[in-house]
């Protein structure tokens, strides 16, 4: 059953709080991401994978943070880190990817940031944890 907009609202607060101070991708990325799923109703491992071997543009295998194929790839940082590297890693795994697995959106995230690119529209949307007060509305 889908959560209604209040529902949504509140776990996203809650999630907020939650992750307020988060910096560290190794220890916290994961916990992170099956959060924000949560948030929407969402069960992260019936949609996708964690840490998903992926063979990069060079040949060698990486480590797509989270992959939904036909979806969505995400790439997760240190807080403070460089996005647009981490965009450009993300795109680098989406290179050699079956058919009918490339993603519509390359989502990367900082803890404080959230940078989504539309891979079909050409769209992009950057959003920073600061400016969400819309939420609160």
């Amino acid at each position: 059953m889908p959560l209604s907009w209040n529902d949504i609202k509140t776990k996203a607060l809650a999630f907020a709080q939650d992750f307020e101070h988060a910096r560290d991708e190794k220890s916290q990325a994961q916990t992170f991401w099956l959060k924000f799923f949560d948030v929407f109703g969402v069960d992260s491992s019936r949609v996708g994978v964690f840490e998903s071997r992926v063979k990069k543009l060079n040949k060698r295998m990486g480590y797509a943070d989270f992959f939904w194929p036909g979806l969505l790839l995400i790439e997760h940082k240190s807080r403070g880190e460089n996005l647009e590297i981490a965009a450009d890693q993300a795109a680098d795994y989406c290179i050699n990817l079956k058919e009918g697995e490339h993603p519509r959106y390359l989502l990367v995230c900082d803890f404080e940031h959230f940078w989504l690119k539309d891979l079909a529209e050409g769209a992009e949307l950057l959003m920073s944890t600061a400016t969400s007060r819309f939420l609160t509305e």
